[in-house]
C-alpha cells in the first residue's frame, strides 16, 4: 500500500484473482489484517476456504482492490487480527483508509443481502450494477446509505458538546442523529439538538460530509448558532451536554472523524 496513492471506486466481477491485487478480507463486517497491520497475502487467506462474495471495488494508485467476504460465523485462523478505521487511522495512508471505508460498507451490504427481501430466494451479484440481484423476481438491493446530521453549535466563544455513555472517560463530541423519512438534514439537526439538548439553533451552515463505516453512515456536518433555550440533557440518549470555551475543551473525538475536524476548524478561527 503506497503512501500518497489515491483510491478510485469502481465495481467489477472480472479478474478478481489477479495476483497483483490488494485483497481486503472480511470475516462478516470485520477486516482481517496481519499482526503488523498489513493486509494478509493471498496464501494466508487459503485457510479461510472459499469466500461468500468476491468482487473488485476500486483501485488504489492504479492497483486493483478486491473485496472477499466470509460469513461472520467462520472461525478466524491464527495469525490474523481484526482491524477497523479507528485502529488503522494513523497507521494506513489516507488512500488506503478511503478504500477501507468503501470495503467495510460493501461487506456489510453483501452479508445483509444474501437472500431476497421480496421472495426470499438467494441473491446473486449483478454483472453491471453494484447491486445484489434476485434471479427469481428481479429485485435489486443496492448498498444502503444512512445519512446522519451532525453539528457544532456556537454561542460566542463557547461550543456545545455532549457525552454519550459509550464514549471513553472524559470525551465529548458533537450532537448527531439519523435523518428520518421526509426530513432534510437541516431539519434533522434542529430536531436532534432540540430533543437531546433542549435548545433551539439558527444560522445553519454546511461544513462538509464524511462516509463513516459504522456500518453504513454518511455524516453530514453543519455549524450553527445558538438561538434560545436552556440546556437540558436527554438522559435516555446522552450523559451530559455542556458549553465549552474554545480554549478549555474536554477530551475530543477520534482525529479521523468529521466531529473532530469541525471542532478544530472552529478553534482555528479568530474570535468575532
Amino acid at each position: 500500500m503506497s503512501a500518497g496513492a489515491d483510491f478510485v471506486p469502481s465495481y467489477a466481477l472480472e479478474n478478481v484473482h489477479d495476483a497483483a491485487a490488494l485483497v481486503f478480507p472480511f470475516a462478516g463486517s470485520r477486516l482481517l489484517i496481519a499482526p503488523d497491520a498489513a493486509l494478509p497475502c493471498a496464501v494466508d487467506l487459503r485457510a479461510l476456504g472459499e469466500p461468500f462474495r468476491t468482487f473488485c471495488f476500486g483501485t488504489l494508485g492504479g492497483q486493483k482492490c478486491v473485496l472477499k467476504v466470509w460469513p461472520s460465523s467462520r472461525a478466524i485462523p491464527a495469525g490474523f487480527e481484526l482491524g477497523d478505521y479507528r485502529f488503522l487511522w494513523g497507521r494506513w495512508p489516507e488512500g488506503c483508509l478511503a478504500a477501507l471505508v468503501r470495503a467495510r460498507q460493501l461487506a456489510e451490504w453483501a452479508l445483509c443481502n444474501r437472500f431476497c427481501g421480496i421472495c426470499g430466494q438467494p441473491m446473486d451479484l449483478s454483472q453491471t450494477d453494484i447491486a445484489c440481484l434476485c434471479p427469481a423476481c428481479g429485485h435489486k438491493a443496492y448498498p444502503r446509505i444512512s445519512p446522519v446530521a451532525i453539528g457544532i453549535v456556537m454561542r460566542g466563544e463557547e461550543i456545545l458538546l455532549a457525552r454519550s455513555p459509550h464514549f471513553v472517560p472524559g470525551m465529548y463530541s458533537a450532537l448527531a442523529g439519523f435523518v428520518e423519512a421526509g426530513e432534510s438534514a437541516e431539519e434533522c439537526l434542529c430536531r436532534e439538538i432540540r430533543e437531546e439538548a433542549g435548545i433551539e439553533i439558527c444560522n445553519i451552515r454546511y461544513f462538509g460530509s464524511q462516509s463513516w463505516p459504522y456500518p453504513h453512515s454518511l455524516m453530514v456536518g453543519f455549524i450553527a448558532d445558538y438561538r434560545c433555550g436552556e440546556l437540558s440533557a436527554q438522559t435516555s440518549e446522552i450523559e451530559d451536554v455542556a458549553w465549552f470555551r474554545r480554549d478549555a475543551l474536554p477530551v475530543l473525538p477520534h482525529p479521523g472523524s468529521i466531529a473532530r475536524r469541525m471542532i478544530e476548524h472552529i478553534c482555528s478561527q479568530r474570535p468575532q
